[in-house]
């Protein structure tokens, strides 16, 4: 893991949103164990075999998960937005994820990166 990503994470104000900044951080090490994280456009991006595969950004009432690779995935209606190489949810004060759900996402859309 990479302090400067744990450094973000840990900096962000509302507590809500450090919560699910950090269990989307833990979904995208269970999709891909191999992942390298970095600090990029002052957010964190998960990269496999050096290209993006997921990033993680806040904003005022909101913490965004973007996938990368997703044109060939059936993903559930609804709960992304985006162009079909890559999707985001965004998640908002007292909503969740279905995590086992998420998992199996990132590792469809970065299995052939």
């Amino acid at each position: 893991m990479n302090p400067e990503v744990t450094d973000f994470i840990g900096a962000i104000k509302d507590p809500w949103q450090g919560e699910l900044a950090s269990n989307l951080r833990e979904v995208v090490y269970q999709a891909i164990p191999e992942v390298q994280e970095r600090i990029q456009y002052k957010k964190p991006h998960f990269l496999k075999n050096g290209k993006y595969a997921a990033v993680i950004s806040t904003s005022k009432d909101a913490v965004s998960f973007t996938i990368f690779n997703t044109s060939e995935l059936a993903l559930p209606e609804g709960l992304f937005d985006g162009p079909p190489e890559r999707k985001t949810m965004k998640l908002r004060q007292g909503q969740s994820f279905d995590s086992e759900q998420l998992v199996g996402l990132v590792s469809l859309a970065s299995a052939t990166l």
